[in-house]
């Protein structure tokens, strides 16, 4: 037996779901809603790191690097899914925030076991995405062991580029292979080892705070408002009309009319309106403020 194995938290049988197979459907509810509410106060623990890791990360993205997430099983899908949600909601480049898995994009739906003992292929991928001292890789894996994890941060390093641990356990092998390591313990899972419960969605609000804050400080909101949306289909023209209505306090016609002034760019219809620009004008206005909506609208009426 794997003494590594053994001594994790998330590898140990959890004493208050032992019967689980003879509860009712309401009794394996509550134990299961009971375990996950577990998991916010696991990640209020770890804030302190989390911090110092979206530091990091805006330093890199405001300077023209990239971010990338690698992970495998559970881990590596929530990564794929934190990265895959980051164009539609704050209007960047796919390939600023990238999600890789294990095993390739078939592992999204299907289980492709060994892949993550791999660690050639971890060394591999990062060579593949081409990663530089310039930019930051935060490597996800529940019991730190990944060795396709651990090996792509360790490559990550020579390299030079920043490297993030996220794992849900303490001690791990991924925390001596990156800069910043979060951790935030759940406990045994519901079903022993079975990490696609707590410390999946552990993870997944880790990733969330991640890139949440990052692309706030980036100014990509305007107050807690997605302004850098892209009106590119039904759900998101509707959004963006509501977004201007209640940055600026037009109506619905003078919100579409100005959405569409603004190539449905969201944030710059909003820059029009509130400083009467036209759009060439208020491009390069936002474009001299770093994209920042609120400080490009605050530097033009100093001006006037």
């Amino acid at each position: 037996m794997n003494e590594y194995f053994a001594g994790l938290t998330t590898e140990e049988i959890n004493q208050d779901t032992l019967m689980i197979d003879e509860c009712t459907t309401e009794q394996m509810l509550q134990l299961l809603n009971m375990e996950d509410a577990k998991v916010p106060a696991a990640v209020a623990a770890e804030i302190p790191q989390i911090m110092k890791a979206i530091d990091i990360l805006h330093h890199v993205l405001k300077n023209g690097g990239r971010m990338f997430y690698i992970g495998a099983g559970t881990s590596g899908r929530m990564g794929v899914l934190d990265a895959s949600e980051c164009p539609p909601t704050f209007g960047i480049d796919p390939m600023l925030v990238q999600g890789h898995i294990a095993g390739g994009d078939i592992a999204l739906r299907l289980a492709v076991e060994g892949f993550e003992d791999n660690a050639e292929e971890g060394i591999a991928l990062i060579e593949r995405c081409g990663v530089t001292k310039n930019d930051v890789v935060v490597g996800i894996t529940a019991s730190g062991s990944a060795a396709f994890v651990i090996a792509g941060l360790e490559r990550a390093a020579e390299i030079g580029a920043a490297t993030i641990g996220v794992v849900n356990n303490k001690n791990s092998k991924l925390e001596g292979v990156c800069n910043i390591c979060i951790a935030p313990v759940t406990g045994p899972e519901v079903i022993m080892g079975s990490t696609r419960l707590k410390a999946g969605s552990a993870q997944k609000l880790v990733l969330n705070m991640l890139t949440t804050c990052t692309m706030v400080k980036l100014g990509k909101t305007y107050n807690n408002l997605m302004v850098d949306l892209k009106a590119s289909n039904i759900k998101l023209y509707d959004r963006s009309i509501r977004i201007i209505k209640a940055a600026t306090d037009v109506d619905t016609d003078t919100a579409g009319n100005y959405l569409e002034r603004a190539s449905m760019s969201c944030k710059l219809a909003i820059m029009m309106i509130k400083t009467g620009l036209d759009a060439r004008e208020a491009e390069q206005a936002l474009n001299e403020c770093d994209g920042s909506l609120k400080a490009a609208i605050r530097t033009f009426s100093k001006v006037v």
